[in-house]
């Protein structure tokens, strides 16, 4: 038999004290007041690579290596192969972006980000039935740059797009091999834009939140000691409209995607929509030896449904809506990650991650504040285990940096448009097996 993922799942302990139950009370209520008001990043699009430290060190390759109750969120299949336990995992999150809108380079004002995350599985009812879930920050994006002193007068740039979900699941093991997930995916986005040329521009700024559902289904099958396979689908998340009460909107020239260029818009409502992309994963874990594992997966994310024109709705002048030509392509991702029982306490693993860019250099204008450009991760991660049935992981990201050159803005006979990214996280991450 290959090692098991989780070093404790063999382990003999009495039940948990009331102590510790109340700690884990605690720890589940703090999550969810700090999930609403915490900003997430992510890197294969607005998605992080894996949620939690253990997916973050294999590089998200967890499809069908389940490692802790937060690769649920992945592929809800694989909480049958796990026991009984809770996790709590923090991240400091630091992207690095600058940006050129034809006056010089210019950096985000703001870079360090918290990203929080609990999960949970147990057996329920029966012995080949599990519930479990979670709360995680799963994807965000945004930008905050300022420039002032151009020929077009200060420049503001601004973009938040803050997603928080909660995945309650269920797995059914049909037998000692496969077995099957399903979870419920409610979410929370809070979405704010700024782009405005001296004083003139899209000023979309106050927070709005949206609400929205969708589901996940999963199985995981066990072919031998050597080799498991896994996929997942995740349906696309339908949200509420964003509703934003402003005034004196103006969306200059060559920004609009439909209608007249250079439309204003009155003191009103305004609302959009956004929602989140189905996508599907698929994976092998394989033993070459017991304390061995290599696990390998591809994505596919259908950003193009969502991110490919971004409708705002409002008084208008001449016109109903004014759309933001985006222009998201799909994106394939790669995942590989390798795991190694160093001895019964210490596990060690590394990742790696290469997504296409879902922005085309040819729409990088309308994508200056969204610049979701990296395409390449490395990772690295370890967990240990602790007395008293605890146990610790910690993982490391850093994205390559990647810069994206094009055209010059609004057709003027200025500096190049550009958009630059790099990304560094470190996470911790503390287990209860119970």
């Amino acid at each position: 038999m290959h090692s098991d993922p989780n070093p404790m799942t063999s382990a003999r302990y009495t039940k948990p004290s009331g102590a510790v139950r109340r700690a884990i009370q605690a720890a589940l209520s703090s999550l969810a007041l700090l999930s609403f008001s915490t900003a997430a990043w992510a890197t294969n699009g607005y998605q992080l690579i894996g949620v939690g430290q253990c997916s973050m060190g294999m590089g998200g390759a967890v499809v069908a290596a389940p490692c802790d109750p937060m690769t649920a969120i992945s592929n809800p299949a694989g909480m049958a192969w796990l026991p009984s336990q809770t996790a709590f995992s923090g991240e400091i999150f630091n992207p690095e972006r600058n940006t050129n809108f034809g006056f010089g380079d210019v950096g985000s004002h703001t870079n360090v980000y918290a990203i929080p995350a609990l999960g949970w599985s147990a057996p329920a009812f029966r012995p080949n039935l599990y519930f479990g879930g979670g709360i995680y920050g799963t994807s965000g994006l945004g930008v905050n740059y300022l420039q002032p002193n151009t020929p077009m007068g200060t420049i503001q740039a601004f973009s938040s797009i803050d997603f928080m979900q909660m995945a309650p699941a269920a797995a059914f093991k049909m037998d000692d091999k496969f077995s099957l997930g399903v979870a419920l995916d409610v979410a929370a986005e809070q979405v704010s834009f700024d782009e405005t040329f001296g004083g003139q521009g899209f000023n979309l700024t106050s927070p709005s939140w949206a609400y929205g559902i969708g589901a996940t289904v999963g199985g995981m099958y066990k072919y031998n000691d050597k080799l498991t396979v896994g996929a997942s689908y995740k349906s696309v998340m339908k949200f509420t409209n964003l509703f934003w009460q402003e005034n004196n909107e103006f969306v200059p020239t060559g920004v609009s995607a439909t209608g007249p260029v250079g439309i204003t818009g009155g003191e009103g409502s305004y609302c959009a929509h956004l929602n989140y992309p189905q996508q599907v994963a698929f994976g092998a874990a394989i033993y070459p030896v017991p304390k061995w594992l290599i696990s390998v997966e591809g994505q596919w994310l259908n950003w193009h449904s969502t991110m490919n024109q971004f409708k705002v709705f409002g008084p208008w002048n001449g016109v109903g809506d004014v759309a933001l030509p985006l222009n998201w392509q799909n994106e394939w991702v790669a995942n590989f990650g390798t795991q190694y029982d160093l001895n019964k306490t210490w596990q060690v693993r590394a990742g790696f991650t290469y997504g296409g860019n879902p922005i085309h250099t040819s729409d990088l204008q309308a994508n200056l504040i969204m610049p979701a450009i990296v395409t390449t991760a490395v990772t690295f991660g370890a967990t240990q285990k602790l007395p008293m049935r605890w146990s610790l992981t910690e993982a490391l990201m850093h994205t390559f940096k990647n810069d994206v050159t094009d055209g010059t803005l609004f057709d003027m006979p200025i500096q190049p448009l550009k958009a630059s990214m790099s990304e560094n996280s470190i996470g911790i991450q503390i287990g209860y097996y119970f």
